[in-house]
């Protein structure tokens, strides 16, 4: 179970501190899969970093009794230099035991699919092939949380599809908190949705609640001739 209790996070933003999360306080169970729905800026992906330890709050706890993975697909812990093969081995080494290390990398190089670049500078991948790896590694860990950031969205179709079907497969036995601007897709993997709306937290035990919630608050936001043109869409 994660339990997040009292959680602000805000950031100096042009000389101002604007509070993107406000006092949040919240459960999520030991089976739940969570979609994590609302607007740009909303601090959707701000709430993943901090549960997975990318970032620090304000103020406020998270306490978990199992293991929650960084970012799915998070790209920022890769060493430009180092080659995609040393990057997935010094990251192993850290968070897994050794015994482990050569099925790790063999996994994250099956899947990647990369070729002879998996021995190249990671500086030197395209946007789709740093997307390949780094979701490649994080799944290479079993953890009791997965955090997934757009990741569905990365790669060609090909690889998406792949992506999909390991998704399905870590379901299993693990859950998922997923932000996914393609909220039809939340639907397969989650089966609790949260809402953030100016700071704070909607629960919802119905994920299309939810989205049809969030859409209709995106469509009055459009100019009149625009809403109607998305909605007949």
């Amino acid at each position: 179970m994660i339990r997040v209790n009292s959680l602000t996070k805000s950031y100096l933003y042009k000389g101002k501190r604007k509070r993107v999360l406000d006092n949040l306080s919240f459960e999520i169970g030991s089976d739940e899969s969570i979609a994590v729905i609302g607007a740009n800026g909303a601090g959707k992906s701000t709430l993943l970093q901090l549960l997975g330890g990318i970032d620090v709050p304000d103020q406020g706890t998270i306490q978990c009794d199992g293991t929650i993975s960084w970012p799915v697909g998070i790209e920022g812990g890769f060493q430009g230099s180092l080659t995609g093969r040393e990057n997935v081995t010094f990251v192993s080494m850290i968070y897994g035991e050794r015994r482990d290390l050569e099925d790790r990398i063999k996994f994250v190089e099956d899947f990647a699919e990369l070729g002879i670049y998996f021995d190249r500078p990671f500086k030197t991948y395209s946007s789709g092939m740093k997307s390949r790896l780094s979701f490649g590694l994080s799944m290479a860990f079993p953890f009791d949380y997965y955090l997934i950031d757009e990741i569905t969205a990365a790669g060609d179709q090909k690889f998406r599809e792949k992506s999909k079907r390991l998704l399905l497969e870590r379901k299993k036995t693990a859950n998922f908190l997923m932000v996914d601007h393609n909220l039809w897709g939340l639907k397969i993997h989650c089966n609790r949705a949260f809402l953030l709306e100016s700071g704070k937290v909607l629960e919802f035990d119905d994920v299309q609640k939810a989205i049809d919630i969030h859409t209709k608050s995106l469509l009055a936001e459009l100019p009149p001739d625009t809403a109607e043109l998305s909605h007949a869409a």
